[in-house]
């Protein structure tokens, strides 16, 4: 979950050269200049550190990693069927947090495989050891870029859903360019989701909220679900009411859900 104070969200990041397209590669080169993610502090208090030692290598997925840390090569692949041990719908949350809507929600899908990116260590380790107590198996993480692993780790049309709940809505104008929703993920995302997927989307405010709307009404392959209520979806009920949503509803900010269909 990411909001005004992110737990692994929005920087700027060194440039990254884009690597020499090789023949045959159709895959979008993403040339990340701005991120959506700050890295903060990845000293773990002790609890973290014992849910990492314990559940990394069972929730973590460690891919080929670019120039930045956080990066995600292009010649990094993932057999998401092997690495689940079967074949299952795919749905992807970008920026998982410390697990408050991955985990519910993945638990109450157990037929479906779900891939979180978050970058930000002791959330991650909160979030693995509370899968591992609640024994939760069709969830792994990537910590990682969440666009460039959209690009480079996933087949075209392959995921059924894309979560992106509560992104940092970063308020000042000249750190727009650095809000997670914007041209290049709508491009992205379309190009791996299933035609009739979805991309759900929840923030608690309200510029971005329209800002979202506006982009991804005008953007090419996608239709809202709900254009006669002005764009606006009903609360997606599957996803659990947080500590960070309920922060936002007790300062008086409405929750605005939206939903969009993949065109085929």
């Amino acid at each position: 979950m990411i909001g005004p104070e992110p737990l692994g969200w929005r920087a700027v990041a060194p440039t990254e050269p884009d690597p020499p397209s090789r023949p045959g590669d159709l895959r979008p080169r993403v040339h990340r200049d701005v991120v959506s993610f700050v890295r903060r502090s990845s000293r773990m208090n002790t609890s973290q550190q014992r849910n990492w030692d314990a559940w990394h290598d069972r929730y973590v997925i460690d891919v080929r990693r670019g120039e930045r840390d956080t990066s995600v090569h292009p010649d990094a692949t993932v057999d998401w069927a092997a690495t689940f041990g079967r074949v299952g719908p795919l749905v992807v949350e970008v920026g998982s947090g410390t697990g408050d809507s991955l985990i519910p929600m993945a638990a109450a899908r157990p037929d479906h495989d779900v891939v979180a990116f978050e970058v930000f260590e002791p959330a991650v380790a909160s979030t693995i050891g509370r899968l591992g107590r609640e024994g939760v198996e069709n969830v792994r993480i990537v910590m990682g870029d969440a666009v460039e692993g959209l690009t480079h780790l996933f087949a075209p049309a392959s995921i059924a859903e894309i979560w992106i709940f509560f992104p940092d809505p970063w308020h000042k104008l000249k750190h727009h360019k650095r809000r997670l929703v914007d041209a290049e993920l709508a491009r992205v995302a379309h190009r791996v989701v299933v035609p009739g997927g979805r991309l759900r989307l929840a923030t608690d405010w309200a510029d971005y909220a329209h800002a979202m709307r506006e982009l991804l009404d005008a953007a090419p392959g996608w239709a809202n679900d709900h254009p006669d209520d002005d764009g606006w979806a009903p609360r997606f009920a599957e996803r659990p009411v947080t500590k960070y949503e309920r922060r936002g509803l007790e300062a008086g900010r409405r929750v605005h859900d939206l939903t969009y269909r993949r065109l085929p």
